[in-house]
């Protein structure tokens, strides 16, 4: 049963997404808030299936952030960029720069102004990164960035990269971390998608003005905190732990 409800999100979630990138074509020649009301609509919707054909929920814990705020949160599974974008009001994700390569989804993310970055430009991506942040803070957007730059398994952690450090100092601004226990549910290459509640938790917010080093320390001790709470809260946290064991590169 599992395999069966697994392959049917599946296979309606990769139809849905072509046709709605089809059919949402003419919001790229609108103004802007049509293209985000677009991929709002597929993170929805994408978010329904999931519930209807796998049996897979979500729970929003803490303040949900809003306006001109930093979101650093743990990346274990594709829902939680879906997630992002379905609950938060437009924002601006930073993604690597090889995907706005991708034909329809690059587009999608270039019109929805999302902060694209370039890992092997070194000081000139910071500098990149930076002004494409003030740009979405003067819209008033949050700004969304995954600091360890790509998904880890549950129990598992790696490296949180500077970029998370150079948002937080050169916008001066509030950051709030977040946890999730989505891997357990959304593999990173799994095909199976499990039945139960997928967990975002925005947490205490760290207020504008730390230092780097007392920033990322603060970021890491909560974040990755959360996360093992929210790992153990589910019953698996020791059979996953010894088959992911903990890294840090």
């Amino acid at each position: 049963m599992l395999w069966l409800r697994s392959a049917a999100f599946n296979l309606t979630f990769y139809a849905m997404s072509v046709v709605a990138v089809i059919a949402a074509t003419p919001a790229l020649f609108l103004p802007r808030r049509f293209t985000h009301g677009a991929i709002r609509w597929w993170s929805h919707t994408t978010l329904w299936l999931l519930r209807v054909l796998a049996g897979t929920n979500y729970e929003v814990r803490g303040k949900l952030p809003e306006g001109a705020v930093l979101v650093a949160s743990k990346h274990q599974s594709m829902w939680d960029t879906i997630a992002m974008t379905a609950i938060l009001d437009r924002p601006a994700m930073v993604l690597k720069r090889e995907l706005l390569w991708i034909p329809f989804y690059g587009w999608y993310a270039q019109k929805a102004r999302m902060i694209a970055i370039d890992r092997g430009a070194a000081s000139q991506a910071i500098r990149r990164l930076i002004a494409q942040g003030k740009a979405a803070l003067a819209e008033k957007r949050p700004i969304v960035i995954f600091p360890e730059g790509t998904r880890s398994a549950p129990g598992s952690k790696l490296d949180y990269k500077p970029g998370v450090a150079a948002l937080y100092r050169q916008l001066d601004i509030d950051c709030v971390p977040a946890a999730v226990n989505s891997g357990l549910f959304w593999g990173r290459r799994g095909f199976l998608r499990h039945p139960g509640t997928i967990i975002v938790e925005f947490l205490e917010p760290i207020p504008a003005g730390l230092d780097r080093k007392s920033f990322m320390e603060t970021l890491e001790t909560r974040v990755e905190a959360a996360a093992a709470r929210l790992l153990a809260e589910s019953g698996r946290a020791g059979a996953l732990v010894e088959k992911h064991p903990v890294t840090t590169g």
